[in-house]
């Protein structure tokens, strides 16, 4: 079980699950809700997108285990502690897990089959098309980053209050996977990534340019619907002064140590979903 759940990177799965629920927090508003129908479409919406984040890990490891030899040897494919047939099982599973959780949903927001439809499209796209071209591979995982706060927002029937939120989550991700790529370089054999094609210096660059995206965005929500002397908006603004910091950091060392880099980017996000969860209680 352990080694199952190393596949499914259970750590980045929770994540997806998390974010998901605070999106549709923070769309309702008003703090934790007591409305128990609207939780339930809640955490079922959460568990649609933890079933489309499993199941894209599996297949990425299932169809990464060249590279991973390399770059991550001790994953569970590459060791051989998880056959391939039942990791491609797990795949189709974890999709239909993912479709079907989202159906009471769908219901009573018509926007989550269009989001659950683009983000499925994305990862395939991603997995089977994008992945080896770098910059666009990139932009893909990125985008369904986004899409996971997107999707709660969807759940709550208001998606649009979620925008600003996801393409902040938009940055700071693009900003991580550039990093990664810059890390993976050496391993990363057939594969145009932009610290391949284009040099650490480009790489780093727009890991910088992704970063500022993200913080440029980070004072909307306090401009738009977040008071910015109420409770929320006095929690909103500590958290994501703090997670601006972080990720100001994850970048100012590039190209040097780049697994510092990209674990300061990591934590960064962690802070900036606390600051989301803020805006919930406006």
């Amino acid at each position: 079980m352990r080694e199952h759940l190393r596949l499914v990177r259970i750590g980045n799965t929770l994540v997806s699950f998390v974010g998901t629920v605070v999106g549709g927090l923070v769309a309702r508003g008003g703090g934790l809700p007591t409305d128990l129908p609207f939780l339930g479409l809640l955490v079922l919406a959460a568990l649609s997108t933890a079933g489309v984040t499993m199941g894209g890990n599996v297949l990425n490891d299932v169809l990464d285990r060249g590279s991973d030899a390399k770059n991550h040897p001790d994953r569970p494919l590459v060791r051989g502690t998880v056959s391939v047939t039942t990791a491609r099982r797990m795949v189709v599973g974890l999709f239909v897990l993912a479709v079907l959780a989202a159906v009471p949903v769908a219901l009573h927001a018509p926007w989550i089959p269009v989001v659950l439809a683009v983000a499925i499209g994305s990862l395939l796209l991603y997995e089977f098309r994008f992945k080896a071209r770098g910059l666009p591979g990139n932009l893909l995982v990125a985008l369904l980053t986004a899409l996971v706060f997107l999707y709660g927002g969807a759940a709550a029937d208001a998606p649009l209050v979620l925008v600003p939120f996801s393409l902040m989550a938009f940055g700071a991700t693009l900003s991580r996977e550039i990093i990664k790529d810059m890390e993976d370089a050496a391993g990363d054999v057939g594969r145009t990534t932009l610290p391949r094609t284009h040099g650490f210096a480009t790489a780093t660059a727009a890991a910088r340019a992704s970063v500022a995206l993200a913080i440029a965005l980070s004072p909307v929500p306090l401009l738009v619907f977040v008071p910015a002397t109420s409770a929320a908006g006095i929690m909103y603004l500590a958290s994501v002064l703090a997670a601006d910091a972080l990720f100001v950091a994850s970048v100012s060392r590039l190209p040097r140590d780049l697994h510092r880099e990209q674990t300061l980017s990591k934590g960064a996000m962690a802070v900036a979903l606390i600051a989301f969860l803020a805006a919930a209680f406006r």
